[in-house]
């Protein structure tokens, strides 16, 4: 596919700077990008490379002051990242929007019912009274339960499965190998020393415009629904447990685990491999820093904590600070009982 810069100009609101008639057919960055490629300066860090690279059109930020005549076609927008986060999203969309119509092999219940310009990709699966949305994208390899829902413009990348009775929302995008619906992990200890399993008869209820990242793992709720609200950005290889809320526009990277009927509020921040307790509650806007332990309840919002347990960042930070300090301070203290120890023998 080929684009002008005066057409992704449009795409993007942008402005156009230069000749709007170059054309660009794929993407680069900006310190390698060839002639027909596009590319785009954010940070501040790669500015010199605005005056080396073969790009033919490049997304700018409008304030950005020029040092040197580019050859380049500019397109000049508010924030750079943000335009060129929302164009190849817009990519994405022409890309996937080719894809239609039913692979085979490929297995569709006679009692499943699919919406308009779906796709469904080789050796997928769908199970019995499934409803599947218009514009919907199931690629290869995906089994899709007895009685789920997925709902309009989402995307199931290969090998996705979505057990029995979940619910999938709107423009959700769920990556490889991703499991959402698995039993929670419920188990009753007996008199005996053995563990008698909790049937998990709940379910998973993913809601409009999330994202999940692969090979992550949501757990169906023992009764109830675990429920991933509106917004939230899920990394890969994230463990989320039976019963869990998490909060609307909330982000958790990579590694992270939440455990058991756990409430994370909305636009939290989790970072990876952090671990969280469960049975309690994180307060909206909450900071969680990579690798903390989170055992006890967050409570006041936009609160940030690290470590394991986790406690306020900002005295984390100082007592890592005194703790460098502890060699040389065991060194004075030392020194000073030495001084003591002779002005007490001078009195004497």
């Amino acid at each position: 596919m080929q684009f002008s810069a005066a057409q992704i100009a449009m795409l993007i609101n942008g402005r156009v700077e230069g000749d709007g008639n170059k054309t660009v057919s794929s993407f680069g960055k900006i310190e390698e990008a060839k002639a027909g490629q596009l590319a785009f300066l954010a940070n501040p860090k790669y500015e010199d490379y605005l005056y080396t690279t073969a790009a033919s059109v490049i997304i700018i930020n409008e304030n950005l002051e020029l040092k040197a005549p580019l050859e380049a076609a500019l397109i000049r927008v508010p924030d750079a990242y943000s335009a060129f986060a929302t164009l190849l999203h817009k990519y994405q969309e022409i890309a996937t929007q080719q894809l239609s119509g039913i692979q085979q092999p490929s297995y569709i219940a006679a009692t499943a019912k699919l919406g308009e310009n779906v796709y469904v990709g080789a050796f997928a699966f769908i199970g019995e009274n499934v409803r599947i949305g218009n514009n919907v994208k199931i690629f290869p390899g995906a089994f899709i339960g007895n009685n789920a829902s997925i709902n309009d413009n989402t995307i199931l990348h290969p090998g996705v499965k979505i057990y029995h009775d979940c619910v999938i929302g709107k423009n959700v995008t769920i990556h490889a190998g991703t499991v959402i619906g698995g039993d929670g992990f419920g188990f009753a200890p007996q008199a005996d020393g053995t563990y008698k399993k909790v049937p998990q008869i709940g379910n998973v209820v993913v809601e409009d415009y999330v994202e999940i990242g692969a090979n992550a793992a949501i757990d169906r709720a023992t009764i109830g629904s675990t429920i991933i609200h509106s917004g939230a950005k899920l990394d890969n290889l994230i463990q989320i447990a039976h019963n869990v809320e998490v909060g609307n526009n909330t982000v958790i990277a990579a590694q992270a685990g939440i455990s058991g009927s756990t409430k994370i509020g909305s636009n939290a921040m989790i970072g990876g491999q952090a671990g969280i307790v469960g049975h309690i509650q994180i307060a909206d806007g909450s900071k969680i820093n990579a690798q903390s332990g989170v055992s006890k309840s967050i409570k006041t919002p936009n609160s940030a904590v690290t470590g394991s347990p986790a406690h306020d960042y900002t005295s984390a930070l100082r007592s890592q600070a005194l703790s460098r300090n502890l060699p040389e301070m065991e060194k004075r203290i030392a020194e000073l009982e030495k001084l003591v120890q002779q002005l007490l023998a001078e009195k004497v």
